[in-house]
């Protein structure tokens, strides 16, 4: 059963209160329970798992949204549960928002995870992402859906798997607006995050799917290259919600970095 911070921020905290804090951000459209396959290694740890303004069981964003806004949202419902500091795992849209709250607030980022998160697209795919999310604002949030799914999972777990209709459960309860102004951040986001080498200091591990056509290995490794020291994985096979799919091939290796984080 989820809490609820004075700010409409839905959450819930998992784990010894006493053990290092590990923040779980979910992606667009998404909700905090995209986690719950991956709660049971988390053993030993303090996990914050809250929804973004406007998807779950969250208010809509007090303010347009913005990367600054959702970062503060983290900052400002870590400061409400008494956690001064925290290691943040971020998916997709959750991964920008990560490095945005590793640049507005070093002192509270104790390491990033960024998991199949988006950066330079390159001038072709990145209008093509700005105009699905104009057909968002247009049309709705659900019409791009069925062309995502086929991006983002397994043609055999598209047709087998139970993570499609999670996904659009999640999307069904998302808060319109929310979704259309969260889409654009997704899409123009990258523009603040790419070509700033070396600010971000925070431990990182970025990693992604070989098959992720949004948030490529390419991609991965460019911000790996601007952040010193970050590793780099890929995860053979899967597309963009590999991580439904196989949680394990992306829990293991995160938990086994931020464990070598873990204060």
């Amino acid at each position: 059963m989820s809490e609820v911070a004075p700010d409409g921020t839905a959450y819930d905290l998992t784990g010894p209160a006493d053990a290092p804090c590990v923040v779980l951000i979910h992606g667009l459209g998404l909700s905090r329970a995209l986690w719950d396959p991956h709660l049971a290694a988390f053993k030993g740890w303090h996990v914050l798992r809250y929804d973004l303004y406007g998807h779950g069981d969250s208010a809509p964003a007090p303010s347009p949204a913005t990367l600054t806004l959702f970062a503060d949202q983290i900052a400002t419902l870590m400061d409400s549960l008494g956690i001064d500091q925290a290691h943040i795992v971020g998916f997709s849209i959750g991964g920008m928002i990560n490095r945005r709250f590793a640049l507005d607030h070093p002192d509270k980022c104790l390491s990033l995870a960024i998991l199949n998160s988006p950066h330079d697209r390159g001038t072709k795919a990145q209008a093509e992402v700005e105009e699905r999310a104009r057909a968002v604002r247009d049309q709705g949030a659900f019409s791009t859906f069925d062309a995502a799914l086929k991006r983002w999972f397994t043609p055999t777990y598209l047709a087998t798997g139970d993570g499609p209709a999670q996904v659009r459960a999640w999307r069904e309860i998302v808060d319109a607006e929310s979704y259309a102004q969260t889409a654009w951040v997704l899409a123009h986001g990258v523009r603040e995050l790419t070509g700033r080498p070396n600010e971000i200091a925070a431990p990182t591990l970025v990693m992604t799917s070989e098959n992720d056509s949004g948030s490529t290995p390419a991609m991965a490794r460019d911000i790996a290259a601007e952040i010193p020291g970050a590793q780099t994985i890929i995860i053979p096979h899967l597309q963009h919600l590999g991580l439904m799919e196989d949680p394990d091939a992306f829990t293991t290796p995160f938990l086994h970095f931020l464990g070598k984080h873990a204060t």
